[in-house]
């Protein structure tokens, strides 16, 4: 074997060992992308079962709080408002003007939801409500679910992302399209915890 025909194959090797790290990469991206819109469906359900809670919680709050009309009307826009950012994420999981939005009109709704329930605060027959009690904790609990949901598709987003610029995977990322992706950021609202008085 002459001088030649060892650097042929030692280039042959580096071409190869190339390709094979090209696809490995590829095929990262596209698991750590897949993984993160798996993450956005689990927010997807507990956001949706939230929507459905909302209307409910409207409805027997108008019972008792006649007065309080705008705020029932600012809950229920906001809520609408979110639903629909919500579907246009649901259809770009990652996509950050999609996941701004949606972070938007979230906080929105939350916003909404604390003056509701600083309002209803006035009203001892609506807090001592079953059905008031009972929407309000399955709402808290929704509310901690999308938390954790939430959580895990940022996890999964920075993982993503991570990968997309670390080199040289990021040229392979840059090749094929794989863009950064939005993190969802939605601010909490503490809700003040009822207080019991035994005296």
């Amino acid at each position: 074997m002459g001088p030649f025909s060892i650097t042929l194959i030692i280039l042959l090797a580096i071409v190869v060992l190339a390709l094979l790290y090209a696809v490995s990469a590829y095929n990262n991206l596209v698991t750590l992308r897949n993984q993160f819109k798996n993450a956005f469906s689990q927010i997807d359900v507990q956001l949706k079962r939230r929507y459905d809670l909302i209307p409910n919680l409207v409805e027997t709050a108008k019972a008792y709080m006649k007065h309080e009309r705008e705020a029932l009307e600012a809950v229920i826009a906001a809520r609408n408002h979110a639903a629909s950012s919500e579907e246009r994420a649901a259809s770009a999981p990652g996509d950050l003007q999609a996941m701004a939005g949606l972070a938007g009109a979230e906080n929105a709704l939350n916003g909404a939801l604390g003056r509701l329930f600083a309002l209803a605060e006035a009203y001892p027959d609506l807090k001592a409500n079953q059905t008031m009690m009972q929407l309000s904790e399955e709402l808290t609990s929704t509310e901690n679910r999308v938390a954790f949901a939430r959580q895990a598709f940022n996890d999964s987003v920075t993982s993503y992302n991570t990968a997309c610029e670390i080199f040289p995977a990021s040229l392979i990322a840059g090749s094929f399209g794989f863009v950064r992706a939005g993190l969802l950021e939605i601010e909490v609202v503490e809700r003040e915890a009822p207080r019991v008085s035994f005296s």
